[in-house]
């Protein structure tokens, strides 16, 4: 079996108050997710558990994002999650603190044979 790319989402997610790095990253998730509506393990025959799930979460603080909340937000299939510097934390104009921006990369593959096997 060769585990085979079938889609890329991106989305974006932001936590305007409290600076909470999980939160936004939870919300990019579910940017990704909820934009769109696959069928691609129904069209090919596939259970959607056996959902192969890549995650990459972009944020300016990845040490301060929880993993257990973020695997949480997907309803099936089997998530990895990697955490990366990126995103964006936008002071606020009174100077009390920052925006935090995330981005995520949705990443939906499957094991498959070969066509040519």
């Amino acid at each position: 079996m060769a585990k085979t790319r079938m889609v890329v989402q991106f989305g974006m997610g932001t936590s305007i108050r409290s600076q909470d790095y999980t939160q936004a990253a939870a919300r990019a998730i579910r940017d990704a997710l909820w934009h769109n509506s696959l069928n691609v393990a129904s069209a090919f025959g596939f259970p959607k558990e056996e959902m192969l799930i890549d995650v990459e979460i972009g944020v300016q603080k990845p040490e301060a994002v929880e993993l257990a909340p973020l695997l949480e937000v997907f309803p099936y299939g089997k998530p990895t999650i990697r955490v990366v510097p990126g995103g964006l934390d936008i002071p606020k104009h009174d100077g009390t603190g920052v925006t935090v921006i995330a981005n995520a990369a949705v990443i939906v593959s499957f094991d498959l044979e070969p066509a040519h096997a």
